[in-house]
């Protein structure tokens, strides 16, 4: 059950939405018993961000949140993919882009909590 925010500072066209679904939905396998058939994902974009006390370079911040817990290697995997798929689709500079990640043990669905 994870689910995946990434905030930007530019524009994101819905065609460019698509393909980071696509392969945020394929880079999510890198963490262990993660899957897209429970993967939900947002995108905030045109946010107002400052790096480094400007706003002068397109940034992206991305949230990864995920019932249970892996390890540091997956996260590392999944660190990288999620740059590169930033920066191949949005032309984000690697280090423009913040990843982080936290680990939920109580995950509520449908009514009802894991």
């Amino acid at each position: 059950m994870p689910f995946i925010s990434t905030k930007t500072s530019i524009a994101i066209s819905q065609e460019k939405k698509l393909s980071l679904k696509a392969k945020f939905g394929e880079a999510i396998q890198l963490l262990p018993g993660k899957s897209e058939s429970w993967l939900m994902l947002s995108f905030e974009d045109t946010c107002t961000m400052f790096f480094q006390g400007s706003d002068a370079k397109p940034l992206a911040y991305v949230e990864v949140k995920l019932f249970g817990k892996s390890t540091a290697d997956a996260y590392q995997n999944l660190t990288r993919a999620i740059t590169e798929i930033i920066h191949e689709e949005l032309g984000i500079a690697a280090d423009c882009i913040y990843v982080t990640y936290q680990e939920i043990s109580t995950w509520g669905w449908n009514g009802s909590n894991f």
